[in-house]
Parts: C-alpha cells; sequence; structure tokens
C-alpha cells in the first residue's frame, strides 16, 4: 500500500479533494516522526487551494453566563458550580468592542451570546448592536446565537450578519457524552437554515473532550460535508466547576496531527486557531500550526478564557510573512 502523505499529494493537493474517514484517520494516526511532513503537505494544500491570506477575527460576548444547556466544556452552563456570571454587554461597548478588532487588523467581528437560542430581547439587541457597528465602523459582523428558527434566520439576514457561528463540537456519535439538553441533530438543522440563507456557515467544535481518535477522523469528515466556510478549531481549556475540569489537555503532537488532518480533509476551508492553543501547543505549536494548514485566527481573548496579545498574532504572521485579510468590498 502506498503511504498515505503520498496518496493525500495527489487526491488533496494535485486534485483538490478531501480525504474521506479511513484515510483521515491514517493521517491522525502517523507517528511523531512523521508530524512535520503532514504539516508541510496540509501547508501546501492551504496554499494552493486557499492562498496566503490569513483571516483575522474578534469575538465579544453580548450575553455571558447563565445558559441553560449542560455543554460539559463550558463555564458559561447555568446548570454548573463554574464562577462565571450571567452579565449583559451594552451597545456602546459592543460598538467600542468592534472598533478595537478593527484596530488590530481584523475584518471579522463576532457577536456571541450564551444561550440556547435567541429571544425577542437579544434579537432587539443584536439588531441594535450591528445597526450601530456598521454605522462606526467598517468591520464584517458575525454572529453566535445559539439555535435559530427559520424566522430568526431571515431576521439575521436583513440586519446584514453575513456568517453565523454554531458548532456541532464533536462528533455526532460522542456528542451526547458531551451534551445532553440537545441533540446533535438540532444543531445540524439549524447549520442547514444557515447555509440555505445564503449566510457564511462558520462550523466547527473542541478537540480533546476524551473522544477517541476515530472519532476526531469522524468529526473531520462530518465537517467536510456541511462544507462550512470556516472551521474553528478549539482544544480543550479544562474549566473549573465543569463536568470536564478534570479532562487533560491534549497532547500538543496530536494537535498538529488533528490540523494537518483537517486540512487534508477540507482543502479549500478557512481553518482558524480558536480556544486553547495557548496551553496546548504555546508559542512554538501556534507557529506550525499557522505553518501547516491553519488560515486564520481569533486575536484578543476568547469568551471566558485568555488569549494571547493581538500583537504577538500579527507579528507572528508578519515573520511569517503571511498577508492578512483585506476586508472585501464586495461585502
Amino acid at each position: 500500500m502506498t503511504d498515505i502523505l503520498d496518496r493525500a499529494r495527489e487526491q488533496v493537493l494535485d486534485r483538490g479533494v478531501g480525504l474521506g474517514q479511513a484515510e483521515v484517520l491514517e493521517v491522525l494516526r502517523l507517528p511523531d516522526e512523521r508530524i512535520a511532513d503532514a504539516l508541510q503537505l496540509a501547508h501546501e494544500v492551504r496554499m494552493r487551494w486557499c492562498g496566503p491570506e490569513v483571516e483575522v477575527e474578534g469575538i465579544v460576548s453580548l450575553k455571558t453566563g447563565g445558559c441553560p444547556e449542560d455543554c460539559h466544556f463550558c463555564s458559561q452552563s447555568g446548570l454548573f458550580s463554574s464562577p462565571v456570571r450571567a452579565v449583559w454587554l451594552d451597545i456602546p461597548s459592543l460598538v467600542e468592542a468592534a472598533k478595537q478588532t478593527a484596530a488590530t487588523g481584523a475584518t471579522e467581528f463576532c457577536i456571541v451570546a450564551a444561550v440556547r437560542g435567541p429571544d425577542a430581547r437579544l434579537m432587539t439587541q443584536m439588531r441594535e448592536g450591528v445597526k450601530a457597528i456598521k454605522e462606526a465602523v467598517d468591520i464584517n459582523v458575525a454572529a453566535s446565537l445559539g439555535m435559530l428558527t427559520q424566522e430568526q434566520v431571515d431576521e439575521l439576514v436583513e440586519m446584514g450578519v453575513h456568517r453565523y457561528n454554531h458548532n456541532l463540537e464533536t462528533c455526532r456519535t460522542y456528542f451526547p457524552n458531551v451534551v445532553t439538553t440537545h441533540s446533535w441533530e438540532e444543531r445540524w438543522g439549524t447549520l442547514k437554515m444557515v447555509r440555505d440563507s445564503g449566510m457564511e456557515v462558520c462550523c466547527g467544535g473542541i478537540l480533546g473532550l476524551g473522544e477517541t481518535v476515530e472519532q476526531r477522523a469522524e468529526f473531520a469528515v462530518q465537517l467536510a460535508d456541511l462544507d462550512p466556510h470556516e472551521v474553528p478549531l478549539n482544544f480543550l481549556n479544562p474549566r473549573p466547576g465543569t463536568p470536564l475540569e478534570d479532562q487533560p489537555v491534549l497532547d500538543p503532537k496530536d494537535a498538529l496531527r488533528a490540523i494537518a488532518a483537517f486540512r487534508l480533509a477540507m482543502p479549500r476551508t478557512i481553518i482558524r486557531y480558536a480556544g486553547g492553543r495557548e496551553i496546548t501547543l504555546g508559542d512554538l505549536g501556534t507557529r506550525d500550526g499557522l505553518l501547516g494548514g491553519v488560515n486564520a485566527v481569533i486575536v484578543g481573548n476568547y469568551l471566558t478564557t485568555l488569549g494571547r496579545p493581538a500583537t504577538q498574532d500579527l507579528q507572528l504572521l508578519a515573520d511569517l510573512k503571511m498577508p492578512v485579510k483585506a476586508l472585501s468590498a464586495t461585502l
């Protein structure tokens, strides 16, 4: 049998066809001495099918904490003893956060709320917030508000929200081990409505939740089947007071294998560094991932955890001679 990376070079690099589940699993099982080869191939795939630009995004929480769902990794659940308080952000603060995000060179600003799905109050705040941001700063506005109805999807489109984030979090077979208050299929239904609406779909998840390597491969191809515009890759940062507080941090070598494998499964997709990369990969690993298929980053802090200063990531991109994607004049 030919080597998996040789087969991937012909299929993914030359033809732009992503790997299937069995092949992704082979990449995830590569020995340590082959990780650099896998990352190099993933980088070539990224450069060929996506180009050299890196998309930079900032995120802010409009409504933090007090969520009724039981996502076992999340300190914003109101069902756990984690110390995150339920708070709302006012519109002037939202606009200021968008301005600060744009000042880093970011083209994306994502408004996030810790909810099962938006109620009338939240949709009103979104409408006011998006309008105020668009009047104050030139930046694309994305949203992450949980599960949606068709009416809410249509309303977000009318507001001018151009991308919606709704993570599947993990593969279908492992999801019930992580969330019990709603189903994987419910999340998939929201994603289908978003895609059909014309909004861009942002959908990823968290690696290191306790899933097997086989389930990690399953997740990669399920994301590929969805064909999202963007896949944020998070790595579990175990939070105090959550059911996964004692889960060990993902081995950095496994994280790098996953970065390469997800790129080889989705050659044309934006793959974004998201939460947990600082503790999982550190500075050197972050660099390796950017040279191994990642072509987007969240700068600054995450929703309930601290990230690297935006200046550090922007300097790293400059050192790697990776241009930051400019705001599209067509949006």
